[in-house]
């Protein structure tokens, strides 16, 4: 019995100390995109990729930065979070209008062993037209998590099928040009995304 106990004991702490590291690599993550996005720190957010879209044309960064940049990094099985965010995405879209269109707005899977081009163009025909669904190689997709600084982890499960990813829930926002101008946090009111969306037209030259 004292033998279970302390077996008990240590896989409680496993899984602890697992929880732990995964919730400091995220925060690290959340910390050096704030450093950047207030000029605190030398990180640089952002940066050249190479990926498909969800239509199977190759595309890179230089095929959106014309416009300002809306980029939302998550999978299609997310239960929740990516879904709101999209759905708030709707939202802010109406709020601005005809203008909503001078931003490209590109979702980026963190899940390309699921995220097929089928299921990524079929998740993104839920929401609005102009979102554009982007997939890659898991080095490709690496590149792109690496330059925008994103959290992104496959959690542990039993089930091969149906694993979460953890990964970082803001929206980046860039500039023409594909320059960081700050982030939009998941669940932020409305009327501060939309000023964040705003500000975000205003770089248009």
């Amino acid at each position: 019995m004292k033998t279970i106990r302390i077996l008990s004991w240590i896989l409680v702490l496993v899984a602890v100390v697992g929880l732990g590291s995964m919730i400091i690599n995220w925060y690290a993550q959340e910390l050096d995109v704030q450093k950047a996005q207030s000029g605190q720190g030398l990180a640089k957010v952002g940066g050249s990729f190479t990926l498909t879209d969800h239509t199977g044309k190759l595309v890179t960064a230089a095929d959106y930065s014309d416009k300002p940049m809306a980029i939302y990094f998550g999978y299609t099985f997310c239960p929740d979070v990516c879904p709101t965010t999209f759905a708030d995405m709707i939202g802010w879209r109406e709020e601005l209008g005809a203008d909503a269109d001078k931003i490209n707005y590109l979702f980026i899977t963190v899940d390309p062993e699921r995220d097929t081009q089928e299921a990524m163009a079929e998740y993104v025909s839920v929401f609005f037209p102009t979102l554009v669904g982007l997939r890659g190689t898991q080095e490709q997709l690496d590149e792109a998590i690496k330059a925008y600084r994103v959290y992104a982890k496959k959690s542990e499960s039993e089930d091969y099928d149906n694993y979460v990813m953890d990964h970082t829930a803001s929206v980046y926002l860039m500039k023409p040009g594909n320059e960081f101008m700050g982030t939009i946090s998941y669940g932020e009111a409305h009327d501060s995304a939309v000023g964040k969306m705003r500000k975000l037209l205003a770089t248009i030259r």
